[in-house]
């Protein structure tokens, strides 16, 4: 009960944030008690919280707008915003080049999440969606991002690992996946094969900011009814060729 009346809160205060807009830039607690249907106090209490944490702040109206803290929030999304650019048109290409579906993801913690997607144009093709998150050992989009890390970084992040068998390619010996790590960083991209999903291979290589460093990995997933060596192959080349070229439009240096 105690976990759902959090998640309740969190949502409440998502909606209400969202109720500010360029036409309604300040709002009062009646107003917003009545279009979240919300009771005032309640109301009252959630403006409290988010005005302390800046995400709100009060007017010498009474009423409430949009904090500082949004701004710098909106400032972070702003780096994702020319990831999305930089990769789209890239993917677009690579998509048609390969006839396979392509993914963008992005390292949270130990997880995978796949930011941007593009369905490949075959009947028998993989099925997911934006948004969704894998463990990172599972992937090769996560395999590349780990393999970038800094050893006291990846060393900190798989001190929370904990290994789970989702096929039964998967790996979960800590000294199997960092040689496995070792040999992606060696040679700068990484293959899953069926290691987060039975019946699916993808290669991924990974996408890097002028500073040179990794802040994504791209990669091209094939039902493994096509993923013959030579299929292989090709997919390796083309999502490496494509990673360097997302990495060039966001300023990285070949």
């Amino acid at each position: 009960m105690q976990g759902s009346a959090q998640l309740t809160s969190v949502r409440n205060a998502a909606r209400l944030l969202k109720e500010f807009s360029r036409t309604d830039r300040e709002l009062g607690v009646s107003e917003l008690s009545r279009r979240l249907g919300l009771s005032t106090s309640t109301v009252h209490r959630m403006l409290a919280t988010l005005t302390a944490e800046r995400l709100l702040e009060r007017g010498r109206s009474g009423r409430y707008r949009l904090g500082l803290a949004l701004y710098d929030i909106g400032a972070s999304v702003g780096g994702n915003l020319d990831l999305h650019e930089a990769a789209l048109p890239v993917m677009a290409v690579l998509r048609a080049d390969t006839g396979e579906t392509v993914q963008l993801a992005v390292l949270d913690g130990l997880e995978s999440v796949y930011i941007d997607r593009l369905e490949s144009p075959h009947t028998v093709r993989i099925f997911a969606r934006v948004g969704t998150r894998l463990p990172a050992p599972t992937t090769s989009t996560g395999k590349v991002m780990l393999a970038a890390l800094p050893p006291e970084e990846l060393d900190a992040r798989l001190a929370a690992w904990t290994p789970q068998r989702i096929t039964p390619y998967t790996i979960v010996d800590e000294a199997v996946l960092r040689a496995r790590l070792r040999e992606v960083a060696e040679r700068g991209w990484a293959e899953n094969r069926e290691e987060s999903r039975v019946g699916v291979v993808s290669v991924g290589a990974p996408v890097r900011d002028g500073s040179g460093a990794v802040i994504a990995a791209l990669s091209v997933a094939a039902p493994t009814g096509r993923a013959t060596p030579s299929a292989l192959a090709r997919l390796r080349s083309a999502v490496i060729a494509a990673a360097a070229r997302a990495s060039a439009r966001l300023g990285a240096r070949r």
